[in-house]
């Protein structure tokens, strides 16, 4: 496995971090309890390929605790980013004190409001005793040093989040599917380059529908279509070592999908999209 050839980096927009174009999902194997001796050498593995970016979230089952076993001493040497889906400022900053206790460290890189669906969630997170007081708190008192949102079910909420607060980044889904239906990268791409934030894509992979749907070797044609669009990183969980070791093999030697074959799996993936996007329904 090529441990010699670096990962490439991008900038997460304007926080002028570098974080690498693969990152580390908190999903997959990491979405379970009890799965130590799996979930734990999977991050380590990640960290030794060159991996920077790594991610959980308070839902994801036991994700952030891997997380707290594996990181140790070499917390500092990597991007640690977590969620969380309480809308109160009350109920998220308990969340914060249960995600730095779980994944053993005082801060977080990058702390996300998790899966904004509604606008009745945007009410009460940018209400006066919203999640949003408790996101900026926690960057005061340096328990985060950015702040992020995410969303996957619509794009017309998600972009009117982004219109309510300075978000440093936004994580949202990027995949050949997406262009043809409610499309986050039609209506929240373009909006989130003009704020200079950095973008991070997940379902990249449509959590392995693309394999179900067009066989092994479409992961490529995948998370190089999401590589070539302007994110910062591609965010994919893993269920297995070999997973990671494969997609780490597709970014060591990324090289961007011209406009032509990019239309040629649009035009593919087109009669399938419903189910690539079952994040959506």
């Amino acid at each position: 496995m090529g441990e010699g050839t670096a990962l490439p980096k991008r900038f997460l927009g304007k926080t002028g971090v570098e974080v690498t174009v693969l990152g580390l999902g908190g999903e997959g194997i990491l979405r379970t309890f009890g799965q130590e001796r799996e979930a734990m050498p999977l991050i380590q593995r990640a960290m030794d390929l060159g991996i920077t970016y790594f991610e959980s979230a308070r839902a994801y089952s036991g994700s952030e605790s891997y997380y707290g076993m594996a990181l140790k001493e070499r917390r500092g040497d990597i991007f640690l980013a977590s969620k969380s889906h309480e809308r109160t400022g009350d109920g998220a900053l308990k969340h914060l004190e249960m995600t730095l206790r779980s994944m053993k460290t005082n801060y977080l890189d990058l702390w996300m409001i998790h899966d904004v669906r509604t606008t009745k969630e945007l009410d009460v997170i940018f209400g006066s005793k919203g999640a949003i007081k408790a996101f900026e708190a926690a960057q005061r008192n340096k328990l985060t040093r950015f702040i992020g949102i995410s969303g996957h079910r619509n794009p017309t909420i998600l972009s009117r989040a982004l219109d309510l607060f300075s978000f440093d980044t936004v994580l949202m889904p990027v995949n050949p599917a997406e262009p043809h239906y409610w499309s986050f990268l039609h209506e929240v791409l373009p909006k989130a380059q003009g704020k200079g934030m950095g973008i991070l894509g997940m379902k990249t992979l449509s959590r392995g529908v693309c394999v179900k749907i067009f066989g092994a070797e479409s992961v490529e044609n995948f998370l190089r279509f999401a590589m070539t669009q302007p994110v910062s990183t591609a965010v994919v969980g893993c269920e297995t070592i070999e997973q990671l070791e494969m997609n780490v093999r597709i970014a060591q030697s990324f090289q961007p999908m011209p406009q032509k074959d990019q239309n040629i799996l649009l035009s593919r993936v087109k009669s399938y999209a419903r189910e690539l996007m079952y994040y959506k329904l």
